[in-house]
């Protein structure tokens, strides 16, 4: 490291929005675990007010984020017409398919994904730190890495090796049990990962006086939230507030931001549509809105409420339930293509 690294804006987006979306959004999910242990729900399933705070205005939304970097951009859109036109298409067929052997093995595999999609994101936050403070020795490379991976998938492992708990990801059992012995294996691991990258930065700190606070924020963060809210707590409201906030908030400013670089090269309905972030939210809610209003209606019957009558889907559910999975199989995929620096050339999020 440099002194011209260490004297580098730090931030990926700005001061205010990193500290906000990576450590408020972890306070947020703390605070509300609190208050969840206050009002008595961690031993119930997640109250209604929690299921459309966090699952309809901030997951499902998130997912439709996407259409602000890939669909609403008609440019980018043109791009990679054939990624972006077959990866539904393709993702719909699959989806079908997997139903057709099962509703459960439908199920499985998309959480599967979406554990992947999870598990990636913290780790490309890491990643874009790095890039931004110009890190690129390969052995505190493993060491952030193996953090960041190991802050999540240990979590992973030892639910399920766990089974059954009081939560799922999806739908009951679209997990399978594991071997505790993986649990077992893993503790010590996650445990000296997560001590050898702290005190790497510590010793990087007094030796060289190079700090990257927001890269140490999102590693801490990842690692109390996931740890509280699937480990400590057998919970369905404590892994709701704990897994979904911290996930789904960054990406909205990521997202954002992206949106702002975009906005005076693109058509006038993007330019409105991302005019103001109470915009953007909005459309992103309003959308949300619509897939689960179609969700309960047709397949789960739940939250009439909000939703309405239910339909009587249950001969169409094999074409149903496919189709309506297919805008979050769509962001779980094309993640793993929009925001790499090959092929991406133009995104400049972290510098």
């Amino acid at each position: 490291m440099t002194d011209k690294d260490t004297q580098r804006d730090i931030w990926l987006f700005s001061r205010n929005i990193d500290l906000s979306v990576f450590l408020g959004s972890a306070v947020a999910a703390l605070f509300l675990l609190a208050v969840g242990w206050q009002v008595g729900v961690l031993d119930d399933e997640s109250p209604e007010w929690t299921w459309v705070t966090a699952i309809l205005l901030i997951d499902v939304a998130h997912v439709w984020s996407t259409s602000f970097r890939v669909y609403f951009d008609t440019e980018e859109f043109k791009r990679r017409f054939w990624l972006y036109l077959l990866v539904p298409v393709f993702g719909y067929a699959v989806g079908v398919a997997l139903y057709s052997e099962g509703e459960l093995t439908f199920w499985r595999v998309l959480a599967l994904v979406a554990v992947f999609h999870f598990v990636r994101q913290q780790y490309g936050w890491v990643a874009l730190y790095r890039k931004r403070l110009g890190e690129t020795e390969s052995r505190t490379w493993w060491i952030d890495a193996t953090a960041i991976y190991l802050a999540t998938v240990y979590p992973l492992a030892f639910w399920m090796t766990s089974l059954p708990r009081n939560f799922n990801w999806f739908v009951e059992n679209d997990f399978v049990q594991l071997p505790t012995l993986i649990e077992t294996v893993l503790f010590p691991i996650y445990v000296l990962s997560l001590t050898t990258y702290f005190a790497k930065s510590a010793y990087l700190y007094f030796t060289r006086g190079f700090l990257n606070v927001g890269k140490d924020i999102v590693v801490a963060t990842t690692a109390v939230c996931w740890y509280i809210g699937i480990v400590l707590f057998n919970s369905d409201y404590a892994f709701t507030v704990t897994n979904v906030i911290i996930h789904g908030v960054p990406y909205f400013a990521l997202i954002y931001v992206y949106a702002k670089r975009r906005r005076e090269t693109s058509g006038p309905v993007y330019r409105s549509l991302s005019s103001h972030w109470i915009i953007f939210l909005a459309t992103l809610w309003a959308l949300a809105y619509i897939e689960e209003l179609l969700w309960s209606r047709g397949v789960w019957h739940e939250r009439t409420w909000l939703f309405g009558s239910n339909w009587d889907l249950e001969k169409w559910k094999v074409w149903v339930v496919p189709l309506l999975a297919v805008p979050q199989l769509t962001h779980y995929i094309l993640d793993g293509f929009i925001w790499r620096r090959r092929g991406n050339e133009g995104v400049n999020i972290a510098g």
